[in-house]
């Protein structure tokens, strides 16, 4: 084996860390949710469950690897008790990656053909003759635009990522990131600056008990705590992968605090620039990919100086979206040299021409394909990618890093407090092993049911019952494996 690659600093480790946590989701969807769920009311549920939900996910995830010095392809390999089985847990992150990666790279490519449109000003001329539902329509009907830009966005990621981990994923994603924030100041100050934008903040920011009451505070409390959950892209070895390239002279209790707090600022600056504008120019703003593409063009087309704002805007979505994919893909990569014990060069070649592959079906599920329709009227190929993801390999992979860290069968918590707290900062207190063994669990037990619930509950009574037993089938198989490994490594012990 080769020996480890590092980070050569520490600010390019939460750059990079922060980079796979910021998505998309920060920008169409954050915003939407937060406004529609009482404002500041919302923002305050949401670092509560940031801090109870998901720093302590990110920091198992940190741990495995550290602790491992491996991507998910070998951490648990490592890090289990002896005649365990979770280490094959690891297909389920793997299979997670590439999924991600089979549409979150056509929605990349979505925002650098935005962006170029942008730039060369024919965004702003189409603009004059069609409306923008028109044009992000003829962008999804036209395969020849889908291909060419989601394999342009494949082949710069896999480009930077061939230049290693310092010299590429690590410089080139702390110049984006840079970058980004910059660019998203810029436009926060030209948002507030305007004399029209007291409703949309006074919206977004004050809270408003009895907006939140009218939504009703179990959903708003269930909103805040599945946003903090999948903001910040764990269950699926994504983030653990830069814990093995992260050096011991840190704590990561405030590793993981630092990548919590900037992708949280991330989110609301999203939103100070997105909400105050709609609410000017008399737009609603709604979530998804109808904000970034239909919804904000026309904001845009509106202001004074639109051209230029909407260029920067564009371009700093393509960084937010093109830093996760270079994250995930340096996992694909690590994981991919580890199992075949291939150099990097190679493993980029390999992975470049699949994904390119892989991606297709998503990218033609708009056009060619749409009328495989796989969950239903009105779903593509893209909507049952991100089922598996979002709903299934994501809650249900965050369940086991934190059980594999707690159990005794599997790296135990005395193994993954002593990794969490090698190095300077505040040490993780020994008292949470309680709730991490038994509380954390359960929350993220009821995300991952509730993910179901809001997605088919709208169903008729007799598809909304079978999802339901399925979602309840995949959690019995993820919690009796782990008991069948705790009894083999049990037998072990007693032998």
């Amino acid at each position: 084996m080769q020996e480890r690659e590092k980070f050569q600093s520490r600010l390019g480790f939460i750059l990079v860390s922060a980079g796979c946590a910021i998505g998309l989701g920060n920008v169409w969807k954050f915003p939407y949710i937060c406004g529609e769920n009482g404002g500041a009311a919302f923002i305050m549920i949401y670092l509560l469950f940031l801090a109870v939900l998901g720093w302590p996910i990110l920091m198992a995830e940190f741990a495995v690897g550290r602790g491992s010095r491996r991507s998910i392809a070998q951490s648990f390999s490592i890090l289990e008790s002896e005649k365990s089985n979770w280490h094959c847990f690891k297909w389920f992150g793997i299979a997670g990656n590439y999924l991600l990666m089979m549409f979150y790279t056509m929605v990349t490519g979505w925002m650098m053909y935005y962006a170029w449109l942008a730039v060369s000003g024919q965004l702003e001329a189409n603009s004059k003759v069609q409306s923008t539902t028109e044009q992000f329509a003829d962008m999804l009907a036209n395969p020849g635009t889908m291909i060419l830009w989601t394999v342009i966005a494949i082949a710069i990621a896999f480009g930077i990522c061939a230049l290693g981990l310092q010299n590429g994923v690590e410089k080139v994603t702390k110049v984006m990131m840079l970058l980004l924030i910059t660019l998203m100041i810029v436009l926060a100050v030209n948002s507030v600056m305007r004399d029209t934008t007291g409703e949309g903040l006074r919206f977004y920011l004050i809270p408003d008990i009895e907006r939140a009451g009218q939504k009703g505070w179990g959903n708003v409390i269930f909103a805040a705590m599945t946003h903090a959950f999948f903001t910040l892209s764990v269950g699926m070895g994504s983030m653990s992968i830069f814990g093995s390239y992260l050096e011991k002279d840190h704590k990561i209790t405030g590793e993981a605090l630092n990548v919590v707090i900037l992708d949280t600022l991330i989110a609301i600056i999203a939103g100070i620039i997105i909400i105050p504008s709609c609410f000017a120019y008399g737009i609603q703003p709604d979530a998804g990919p109808s904000l970034l593409f239909i919804t904000l063009p026309n904001v845009f087309r509106h202001m004074p100086g639109g051209r230029v704002w909407e260029t920067l805007f564009f371009i700093f979505m393509t960084f937010a979206a093109l830093s996760t994919v270079i994250a995930v893909f340096e996992n694909i990569i690590a994981v991919t040299m580890e199992i075949w014990n291939i150099e990097r060069k190679r493993a980029v070649k390999t992975n470049m021409v699949m994904l390119m592959l892989l991606s297709m079906p998503a990218v033609l599920g708009y056009n060619l394909l749409s009328g495989i329709q796989p969950m239903g009227a009105g779903t593509t190929i893209m909507d049952l990618e991100d089922f598996l993801v979002s709903y299934n390999i994501l809650p249900l992979g965050g369940l086991v890093f934190v059980l594999f860290c707690t159990k005794k069968n599997g790296w135990g918590f005395e193994n993954f407090r002593k990794e969490v707290n090698t190095g300077v900062g505040f040490a993780l207190p020994g008292w949470i092993r309680g709730y991490m063994s038994y509380v954390l669990p359960l929350i993220i037990i009821l995300v991952y049911l509730k993910g179901y619930y809001d997605m088919f509950s709208s169903r008729e009574p007799a598809v909304f019952l079978f999802w339901m037993l399925v979602a309840v089938a995949f959690l019995l198989l993820v919690i009796s494996f782990s008991l069948r490994a705790g009894k083999r490594a049990g037998q072990k012990k007693q032998a």
